[in-house]
């Protein structure tokens, strides 16, 4: 049974508007802007039923939480919600020596600390006293990345099967999102985390087979499209999208390398994928050179007439080889229990007469690297001629290379390729935040992860489920 998991960060606060480092210190409160988005992300869950909702006992997460709830239940014909519980575990990130302090302040007293807190995340440490007076070295990621599993685990075995709510804050979230996935500590600064942005976790098996990432980041509720871009970045932004539907995602028929264009459905999602992106400043497009990807590309770029789109056969989906054309039930009854391991140990899987993951992550390394080292040379120069500012691409592929690729993204390997969710139409958001090799400030953020509420209203992933 599928649990699912909506991961919450509270609305701004007002040490975030000052640019103050918070952690477990609790003086903050929500600005107005920061009520105004908890009642959005209630807006935006209402008549959901929720089985279960967790809040961090912080003023600025639970008023969050109390915010969700009241506008959620004010909804017409909305069910009874069940109560808010607090737990410490969902506590921020504890920074003693540097909470209430500025980011400027610490930044300028602690440079070393704060360079391995951004750079090295998993060796970040601070000198803290102890009660007898001596000092211990504390590690405060690897901190919540132990309280992250001792609260998950848990409650995925007690909610099998259910859906819950966690209000919570930034670091604590990407915690709790890192290690459903697979991931440690030096993944925190690998991810983004919005006020009152949503995330969704699919936990299709229990904790211990980890989760599906579902979506990362969600901010349109918000009236934001996209996550903001950081200033301090200065390497491309690369928005990753997958082709609208085909007959064959609809009707479960693996495709593979057979060259199906999109149905009615697939175009009307590249339209409005293509609306979605209206807004966004996009200055070059790289897509597969199959025809369903090419054919959503085309689509989101009649807004952005001034960008020219190039093609490439690395991004070509994988080869499913003599599965091509077939229905899962086709498959079993020629390949008996190959399927079942493709979809528990893909990593293990040798397409008969196609590829394999290795060689799809070759290929998609190969194909994105160079797409990366290619727009980052073009931060002085874009291609739609502003000067300075680094280029916004979009590159529109398929399933799987997708998941190759973020999965190479956030260090992950073939192992971990279930752990992402790519919908028909979806967009994901890469920011590289100096380019795509050299110093580790150029280690890139996964900004948002497979956003598909242009398409259907909702939080949750609704297009066709679909074979690769």
């Amino acid at each position: 049974m599928k649990t699912t998991v909506i991961i919450v960060r509270h609305g701004q606060s007002t040490s975030n508007a000052q640019r103050i480092i918070q952690g477990h210190h609790d003086s903050a409160v929500l600005t107005a802007l920061g009520e105004q988005q908890a009642c959005k992300v209630g807006k935006m869950l209402s008549g959901l039923k929720l089985d279960a909702i967790y809040a961090s006992p912080l003023k600025r997460a639970a008023k969050t939480c109390e915010l969700i709830v009241e506008t959620m239940s004010a909804h017409a014909g909305a069910e009874e919600l069940p109560p808010i519980q607090t737990t410490d575990l969902i506590k921020e990130i504890s920074l003693p020596l540097w909470e209430s302090k500025s980011f400027a302040d610490v930044e300028a007293q602690y440079p070393n600390e704060y360079k391995a807190w951004r750079q090295d995340a998993n060796g970040f440490k601070m000198a803290v006293p102890n009660a007898d007076g001596t000092m211990s070295d504390f590690y405060p990621v690897r901190d919540i990345w132990q309280r992250a599993r001792q609260f998950l685990q848990p409650l995925i075995e007690q909610h099998s099967g259910k859906t819950v709510l966690i209000v919570a804050h930034s670091a604590i979230n990407r915690a709790l999102i890192g290690a459903a996935i697979g991931l440690g500590p030096a993944s925190l600064n690998s991810m983004g985390q919005e006020n009152c942005a949503i995330n969704v976790l699919n936990f299709l098996e229990g904790w211990e087979a980890g989760a599906q990432l579902e979506s990362l980041n969600l901010t349109s509720h918000l009236g934001e499209a996209l996550p903001k871009r950081k200033a301090k970045f200065k390497g491309p932004r690369l928005l990753l999208v997958r082709h609208g539907e085909t007959n064959w995602n609809r009707d479960g028929r693996f495709q593979g390398q057979i060259d199906i264009p999109l149905n009615e459905n697939g175009h009307r999602q590249a339209a409005q994928a293509g609306e979605f992106l209206k807004v966004v400043k996009i200055d070059a497009a790289v897509t597969s050179s199959m025809l369903r990807p090419k054919e959503t590309a085309e689509a989101i770029l009649q807004h952005h007439p001034q960008v020219t789109l190039k093609t490439t056969e690395d991004l070509w989906e994988i080869s499913h080889g003599e599965w091509e054309g077939k229905l899962e039930s086709e498959i079993e009854a020629g390949y008996p229990g190959l399927l079942a391991q493709w979809q528990s140990q893909p990593e293990t899987v040798q397409m008969p007469g196609g590829e394999n993951l290795e060689d799809v992550w070759r290929r998609a390394r190969k194909g994105w690297s160079s797409i990366v080292a290619a727009y980052s040379e073009l931060s002085e120069s874009t291609e739609s001629g502003e000067s300075g500012a680094a280029p916004t691409v979009m590159v529109v592929a398929h399933d799987a290379i997708n998941k190759a690729i973020l999965c190479q993204v956030m260090g992950l390997g073939p192992n971990n390729f279930w752990r992402f969710k790519q919908g028909n139409g979806a967009v994901s958001v890469i920011d590289y935040p100096g380019g795509p090799e050299g110093e580790p400030e150029s280690v890139p953020v996964l900004s948002a992860a497979n956003i598909t509420t242009h398409l259907s209203g909702s939080i949750f992933d609704k297009t066709a489920a679909g074979a690769l």
